[in-house]
């Protein structure tokens, strides 16, 4: 599952990979959690222009119950025969920008640091891109639900790359710049046009190291969340 992750971009650099109009005023945080406010890249219905918003990162799907929780993960292979996610695969699909997501070695995996000491179990690891550079997870998002205020969005996952696998059984959907305009077209809603882009991202442009157990805490939105532990 990806269940935090970072945004620390600037504006600017935003507004360019994802092709918006508008820089987009956004503070960094080192240390996003489910349920919090995420910025979320989609098609303005209107007029079909990319904009960025704020949704609630936990899916809660139409029809479901007031104060019902939601989705934070959708597995890519099933979300587009799945009740809860079918009509936004099809519909609603969006980019969420990032710079880095976390993710804890499951227990009996964690290795020996480089001098050899053992790390605590469930040691957070922080993977992202060769050069730190924003990228987008594959998302989708949902209008407000019975009595809720806010729309809401979640990631989709995939198998892990050779990099996540020692840590993860799972890992999000990172998208190829390339596909972002596929992704988001709401005339593209096949499954099997859709699936060549819900893979593994590469391992060989990614990078991975431990980071602080401060990290654990998600009240904690300080820049030691992604530094080197």
């Amino acid at each position: 599952m990806c269940g935090r992750f970072n945004l620390t971009a600037p504006g600017d650099e935003i507004a360019e990979a994802f092709g918006l109009d508008d820089v987009p005023d956004l503070a960094p945080r080192y240390n996003i959690a489910p349920s919090q406010d995420i910025a979320v890249v989609r098609l303005d219905p209107e007029d079909q222009q990319r904009r960025l918003t704020l949704l609630k990162w936990s899916l809660v799907p139409q029809g479901s119950l007031e104060g019902e929780r939601g989705f934070i993960n959708a597995r890519a292979e099933t979300a587009w025969e799945k009740p809860s996610f079918r009509e936004a695969f099809v519909r609603r699909r969006c980019l969420i920008p990032a710079t880095g997501f976390y993710e804890w070695e499951r227990p009996g995996t964690a290795q020996p640091d480089p001098a050899g000491r053992a790390r605590p179990r469930r040691q957070p690891w922080h993977f992202g891109l060769v050069g730190g550079r924003v990228f987008a997870f594959a998302g989708l998002w949902e209008p407000p639900a019975a009595g809720a205020a806010a729309a809401t969005c979640t990631i989709l996952t995939t198998e892990p790359n050779d990099l996540t696998r020692p840590v993860h059984d799972r890992m999000p959907v990172i998208l190829d710049p390339a596909t972002y305009a596929r992704w988001l077209d709401p005339s593209v809603g096949a499954y099997t046009a859709l699936a060549p882009l819900l893979r593994a991202f590469p391992a060989s442009a990614m990078r991975a190291f431990p980071v602080s157990t401060a990290v654990n805490d998600p009240r904690c939105d300080l820049p030691v969340c992604v530094q080197p532990a």
